[in-house]
């Protein structure tokens, strides 16, 4: 079982980051995390999940309490600092997260999978609709990107990358839409039953 400090998350990650910067509290990191369009690569839609990301952080010691802010018109607010682990996490968090290739499970292939459930005509519906929100997206974080100005290249490679996976992602939508048109790619009830049980002869002979 990993440890605590084992159990690296892209949010976990981005708070280090943050008080790598300067000591914060939590509210203060989450608002930083919004304004500078990092809630798209960590999810801080839960306040709560920052809260309780920040205690398991304190708790592995890689981050302690520097003091506690008092002011009468708003509760207290504990400002943390990273500590000298923390720094060595951060850093090799960062090393693993660039050159290793995570298996992950999202939602999109798991779809594609199981499509065969739907009709084309219904599957042609959804990804064109998913192709028109993967433009709306690509134009919006376009014009947010070209809005930073003279900001260098080093604080945008995220920005970046995540344009270039979601324009090659429509580019292969669009490809499967045509596809699916044209009748290239289409499919029946009776013929994906034909497949299924020349598969399972293919089976049993293997066997």
């Amino acid at each position: 079982m990993a440890s605590n400090t084992d159990r690296r998350s892209p949010l976990a990650l981005v708070l280090l980051s943050l008080l790598a910067e300067e000591p914060m509290h939590p509210y203060r990191m989450r608002e930083m995390i919004k304004a500078r369009g990092k809630d798209r690569i960590a999810n801080v839609a839960a306040r709560n999940s920052v809260y309780q990301t920040i205690d398991r952080l304190h708790r592995a010691g890689l981050i302690t309490i520097r003091e506690t802010e008092q002011d009468e018109r708003r509760p207290e607010r504990t400002v943390y600092e990273l500590t000298d682990a923390g720094r060595d996490t951060l850093r090799r968090w960062t090393r693993a997260m660039l050159s290793d290739v995570a298996r992950e499970f999202p939602e999109f292939p798991a779809a594609l999978a199981s499509l065969m459930v739907l009709s084309p005509d219904d599957v042609l519906a959804q990804l064109t609709a998913r192709a028109e929100k993967l433009k709306a997206e690509i134009d919006e974080r376009s014009a947010e990107l070209a809005a930073v100005g003279d900001l260098p290249r080093l604080f945008t490679l995220d920005d970046e990358y995540t344009l270039t996976i979601k324009r090659a992602e429509l580019r292969w939508v669009e490809g499967v839409v045509d596809a699916l048109r044209s009748g290239e790619l289409t499919w029946s009830e009776e013929w994906i039953r034909e497949i299924a049980a020349r598969m399972e002869g293919q089976e049993h002979r293997a066997g």
